[in-house]
């Protein structure tokens, strides 16, 4: 094993889908597979199974986010766009879903490629100090750097 290499213990919960794999020089996100055949509506809402329940190293968590293609393939979008897995989330029955939307009536299949994740470091502690002026000048408001 490599000197800065993380071990995440993993376990699956069905042999139907693949093992994940880490594409070396390709990306450093991970692909999720649906574990199940799921058939949605369009505008019904549900908890896609992917089938692995991990325990991340200590001091990570997971971001996990629709592959760029599952929209478009799929017709879902991920409802609270960016699924956040802290640590503490490691018991024997907590196998990772992506929350999903459907726009359109589809079928994602089991072991369709559906989501991806990667690990963050835990945010440091940090503690916030009020006060009345931050000392520089406004940008123009929110939203302000224009369009192009």
């Amino acid at each position: 094993m490599k000197e800065n290499t993380k071990v995440i213990k993993i376990k699956y919960f069905t042999d139907k889908i693949d093992k994940l794999t880490y594409i070396d020089g390709k990306s450093d996100w991970i692909d999720l597979r649906a574990s199940e055949d799921v058939h949605l509506k369009a505008g019904e809402f549900k908890l896609i199974p992917l089938g692995v329940a991990m325990q991340l190293p200590a001091g990570y968590e997971a971001h996990v986010v629709p592959r760029s293609s599952t929209f478009k393939n799929y017709g879902i979008i991920q409802t609270n766009s960016c699924g956040i897995i802290d640590g503490s989330y490691c018991g024997e029955e907590d196998m990772w879903r992506m929350p999903v939307y459907a726009v359109r009536d589809t079928l994602i299949r089991t072991n369709d490629r559906i989501a991806q994740f990667r690990i963050f470091k835990n945010q440091p502690k940090i503690e916030f100090e009020e006060t009345a002026s931050l000392g520089h000048a406004n940008r123009g408001g929110f939203g302000s750097t224009g369009i192009s």
